[in-house]
């Protein structure tokens, strides 16, 4: 009976911690969590890495102290024991056929890269959808979201995205024909078969021996009328047969300098964004990239890089193999005065140039989301006290105005300015959660 309310004590702390949390943290740190035993003094938990079972202790300490046993510390009574590592499966290998060698996948040379799958694809908020929509269409190609375009800035997934989807269809529909090409590869391969005077053979290669067709970066295919006339002819000849198309791009169709005629046909099907994951998306990723190469980075740091790098998900890649490379070579602990040493160039701080105090209560107000009228009011409610000072201090910090100039923004005097100032200065000492909410604020000032 007793292990049985301790199990409900945790299923009620998992309910409670979903209501005060995003859905992508709630499904990056704490849904792995499995519940393996529970008894009066303790329960034990399998996590996957330490990561999570330091992201549990970090945020929720005061929590599962309030739902679950505690030792005779005070502390919470969990015992952690960590996942095997799943071991990846690998693919049989094809048997012999003579009766269908033209469908090897070997001859079509299909460039995937094994790393990009939907497994190590980390999902959030941003990315949900195209994933959705990318998995649907890799369990059934051609029957749903035809073409499929999906578009996003760099270094965000799209590639990850689509090779995914070339393994999928390659694992679970093998029978069908998959080519994956860049933009640049097509426009090289039609200039190889005009100069060998062998186009008819490349026309019939795309236009009968491919399945699913997966066409990286279509952008570069703008201002080459010639090739793009060529394109949009396969195009229209693979969709008419019901032959799946996935395009990617930097920009949505109806920003390519492209012909109306290849703008509408990119437009028949799906057109997905692919946007910039929020922070505890990047993180997940982040940390995900350091567990492959047996990298540990603590939370707080992992936070920061992650608070700093927040346009391009490629970097963080980036960050990890430079990260692993110094800290290994010159045995470094990993803490956030040697990553804003060795890795300040990458990164991104916010300009502190003509930044106005609208621009900041702006900024404060979509980070505590609150509105600007309450931050100009004459409200006192915690909700809007807190991020009021936060305005009050990142005005003293980043405008070089006199108090009374300042002061008059907010209707009140150099004194309440300089007490919000002293107040939040003494806070940020210990609150983690609101030095991360003011390093935001000051990034998106500059945006």
């Amino acid at each position: 009976m007793i292990a049985c309310e301790t199990r409900d004590a945790w299923t009620q702390f998992l309910e409670y911690a979903k209501k005060r949390c995003s859905a992508s943290a709630f499904g990056n740190w704490l849904m792995p969590i499995q519940l393996l035993e529970a008894t009066r003094e303790s329960i034990t938990l399998e996590v996957p890495n330490i990561f999570v079972k330091d992201y549990l202790l970090t945020h929720y300490k005061a929590e599962l102290c309030s739902f679950l046993p505690v030792d005779a510390t005070g502390e919470p009574a969990i015992q952690f024991i960590m996942a095997a590592p799943k071991k990846k499966m690998s693919p049989p290998a094809p048997a012999s056929s003579d009766a269908e060698p033209e469908r090897s996948i070997s001859a079509f040379q299909v460039s995937l890269n094994p790393n990009y799958r939907f497994d190590t694809f980390i999902e959030g908020p941003s990315n949900q959808f195209v994933k959705s929509a990318a998995f649907g269409v890799a369990t059934r190609p051609g029957l749903s979201y035809n073409p499929l375009f999906i578009h996003g800035g760099v270094g965000l997934g799209k590639t990850h995205t689509l090779h995914s989807i070339g393994h999928h269809v390659m694992e679970t529909h093998k029978k069908l024909r998959v080519q994956c090409i860049t933009t640049e590869a097509f426009i090289n391969d039609l200039v190889d078969h005009l100069r060998n005077k062998s186009i008819d053979k490349m026309k019939r290669f795309y236009r009968s021996d491919i399945d699913v067709l997966l066409v990286d970066d279509i952008q570069f295919l703008q201002n080459r009328l010639n090739f793009e006339e060529e394109f949009c002819n396969m195009f229209e000849t693979l969709i008419n047969q019901n032959k799946q198309i996935i395009i990617t791009s930097d920009k949505p169709p109806a920003q390519l300098k492209l012909s109306e005629r290849m703008i509408a046909r990119m437009e028949w099907g799906l057109v997905a964004h692919l946007g910039v994951p929020e922070l505890e998306t990047r993180v997940a990723i982040l940390q995900h990239k350091a567990e492959l190469r047996g990298l540990t980075i603590p939370p707080k740091v992992a936070f920061y890089i992650a608070e700093h790098i927040y346009n391009n998900v490629r970097q963080l890649e980036g960050v990890v193999n430079r990260l692993s490379a110094q800290c290994r070579l010159l045995d470094l602990k990993i803490t956030e005065e040697v990553v804003e040493k060795n890795l300040r160039e990458m990164l991104q701080h916010s300009p502190l140039q003509k930044i106005t105090v609208e621009q900041i209560i702006q900024s404060v107000a979509t980070i505590f989301q609150v509105r600007v009228s309450d931050l100009k009011g004459s409200g006192r409610t915690k909700e809007i006290a807190l991020p009021r000072q936060v305005a009050m201090y990142l005005a003293l910090k980043l405008i070089k105005e006199s108090l009374q100039t300042l002061g008059s923004y907010f209707g009140r005097t150099h004194s309440t300015l300089l007490h919000a100032c002293k107040n939040i200065e003494k806070r940020l000492v210990e609150d983690e959660k609101l030095r991360r909410q003011i390093n935001m604020v000051e990034r998106n000032i500059g945006a």
